[in-house]
């Protein structure tokens, strides 16, 4: 996978060995109650840990702007993406898409069927995720051109904190990675399974990352 680092125009060259989407994250126990009663509402039955770790296959990552899905009744969710490429640390944006019907039945097999869409561009973070500040980052995402979530991360957990937590629970063997940091609550509370999927970053210094791809039949 080949990125861009939007500060220095330099290529980063990612080779991911692992890919871990990071769940429940909320920095406030009350919204992440609140998230898991949104899924509860929709079938889904409530996790084992919070916040919860889903090792996937990197090879679900693209940077593509098409997204082969296989169910009829996928969504996807706007997440700061922490990638580490080459021991470097850098900040991306991208989505969670996962299957809704199959995520009431088992929530990673779910998080599997679907891929995972990043956006090209990167900001470096030379002190890694453990000196990162990403409480003024705003995100936010649309459907089919409809508002979808928007917010500061400074209601996930802090980047430190999550990456320690990530290597508490599945351990680090080094190597290329991405982690996916979380999600916002949906602005009415309700999954929509749209076509058009469009994601926007924006840290304090005004860098914007942004990704907009597009659910495509696989079985077509």
């Amino acid at each position: 996978m080949r990125l861009r680092d939007i500060e220095t125009g330099t290529e980063v060259v990612v080779a991911p060995r692992r890919l871990v989407v990071a769940g429940y994250t909320g920095r406030d126990e009350a919204v992440v109650r609140a998230h898991i009663d949104e899924l509860a509402a929709a079938g889904i039955a409530p996790p084992p840990t919070v916040p919860t770790f889903y090792e996937l296959d990197p090879a679900l990552l693209t940077t593509a702007p098409d997204a082969p899905v296989a169910g009829s009744y996928t969504s996807g969710e706007v997440e700061p993406v922490l990638i580490r490429a080459g021991g470097r640390w850098y900040l991306g944006v991208g989505s969670d898409h996962t299957d809704r019907d199959l995520e009431r039945l088992d929530i990673a097999k779910a998080k599997a069927a679907c891929p995972k869409p990043v956006g090209g561009e990167v900001v470096a973070l030379p002190g890694g995720p453990g000196t990162l500040d990403w409480d003024g980052v705003q995100v936010t995402s649309e459907v089919d051109g409809r508002p979808y979530q928007s917010g500061e991360l400074r209601a996930l957990r802090r980047p430190g904190d999550l990456w320690r937590r990530t290597v508490e629970v599945t351990g680090d063997s080094g190597g290329d990675l991405a982690l996916f940091g979380g999600t916002l609550p949906l602005l009415d509370g309700h999954f929509v399974a749209g076509r058009t999927w469009s994601l926007r970053l924006v840290t304090p210094d005004g860098h914007t990352l942004a990704h907009t791809y597009q659910t495509s039949d696989r079985s077509a």
